[in-house]
C-alpha cells in the first residue's frame, strides 16, 4: 500500500463558468480542479501555486478552503488503474487576476491537452471527477465553512 498522499485543488469560479483542467483518454474529454500533490516541506498553498502554475499557466491567489475529499481507489471505477492509491484532496476557492494573460503551462499533467472555462450550468453534462463536484460546486450561496465529503468519485 502506498502511502497517503495529499493533493491541493484551485477553485476558479468567474463570471459563471469554473476553470478546469482539460483531459484526454481512449473515452474521450475529462476534466479536472487545476492542482495536485503536495511536495514533503511545502505548504498547501505553495504546492496549490506551484500546480496552478505547472498546469494553467498562470499564479493564483489562494481563497479559503471550502472541500476535502478522500479516495480511496479500491473502492471506485478506477481501481483497476491504481488499485493502492489513498488521497486526501483539500480544495481551496482561489482566484486570477483580472486582466491576466494565460502563459503556456510549465509541466501539465500527461493526459491533459489545456485548461478550459466550462459555465457551471454546463457542468453537468461534461464528464468531470471527481462527478461529485458537478453539483457541489454550483451550490451557492457558499456554506461557510469546509465542507468533507469523504470517500466519493
Amino acid at each position: 500500500m502506498k502511502p497517503i498522499r495529499n493533493s491541493i485543488k484551485a477553485i476558479i469560479v468567474a463570471n459563471g463558468s469554473i476553470l478546469l483542467t482539460k483531459c484526454e483518454d481512449p473515452e474521450g474529454f475529462y476534466y479536472l480542479l487545476p492542482g495536485g500533490g503536495q511536495e514533503p516541506g511545502e505548504t498547501m498553498i505553495d504546492a496549490l501555486k506551484r500546480e496552478c502554475l505547472e498546469e494553467l499557466g498562470v499564479e493564483v491567489i489562494a481563497g479559503d478552503l471550502e472541500i476535502v475529499r478522500e479516495y480511496m481507489s479500491w473502492n471506485h471505477e478506477f481501481a483497476v488503474w491504481d488499485a493502492d492509491v489513498h488521497q486526501i484532496e483539500f480544495m481551496f476557492r482561489c482566484r486570477v487576476e483580472q486582466g491576466v494573460v494565460f502563459a503556456n503551462p510549465t509541466n501539465p499533467d500527461t493526459s491533459q491537452i489545456g485548461c478550459e472555462w466550462v459555465p457551471l450550468e454546463a457542468l453537468h453534462q461534461a464528464r468531470v471527477y471527481p462527478s461529485v463536484l458537478k453539483s457541489v460546486i454550483r451550490e451557492q450561496p457558499r456554506i461557510g465553512h469546509p465542507i468533507y465529503l469523504g470517500d466519493v468519485n
